[in-house]
């Protein structure tokens, strides 16, 4: 039996052929109540970005993924992540974190000023992700508000994120920009 190491796993940028295997790992690790979920809601207002969501490739086979959305909140926008998840068999090796990291530097890198997600601090924490100041934003459907966190890459970005989250396809109102160009000029 093959022992994997961290160097069999290698991370790329997610392509349309990656997706049928996404779906199956997002199945397996969040089944048929992922539909239900806030941030399903928000993913269900657009497409998400995939030129920062990325997957973890062992072999041939996709054993994990991450995916980011471009949302906004009042007058500010950011990136929402996630789902991130990582097949059952591969757990507990740092895969996610690491998926998380790469996804985190693509944003800063294209611009954005925040990125978002619902989970849980003590995993993220670590990852630069903190809670956002309660009240400040929320979600379409309820979420536990200690587990709404952001990571702040550009100075005053959380704090412009203020009422409820929304794709931000949704709220660009026919102009040809999209939310990655106004992150990048702004």
């Amino acid at each position: 039996m093959h022992i994997m190491s961290s160097a069999d796993v290698q991370y790329l940028p997610e392509t349309p052929a990656h997706d049928a295997e996404i779906d199956h790992i997002n199945e397996e690790a969040f089944g048929p109540g992922r539909f239900a979920r806030a941030a399903y809601k928000i993913r269900e207002g657009g497409p998400h970005e995939r030129a920062l969501s990325f997957v973890a490739v062992c072999g041939d086979a996709v054993i994990g993924s991450v995916r980011m959305t471009w949302i906004a909140a009042g007058e500010g926008r950011a990136l929402l992540l996630g789902p991130l998840a990582v097949r059952p068999a591969y757990k507990n090796r740092g895969i996610g974190r690491r998926l998380v990291a790469i996804a985190v530097d693509a944003a800063r890198e294209a611009g954005a000023g925040a990125v978002v997600l619902v989970g849980d601090a003590p995993y993220y924490g670590p990852l630069g992700f903190q809670k956002i100041p309660q009240g400040q934003m929320s979600m379409p459907r309820p979420v536990d508000p200690n587990r709404l966190l952001a990571a702040e890459l550009r100075e005053g970005t959380v704090a412009a994120l203020r009422g409820t989250v929304t794709h931000a396809a949704l709220t660009e109102t026919g102009s040809t920009s999209t939310p990655a160009a106004a992150a990048l000029s702004s």
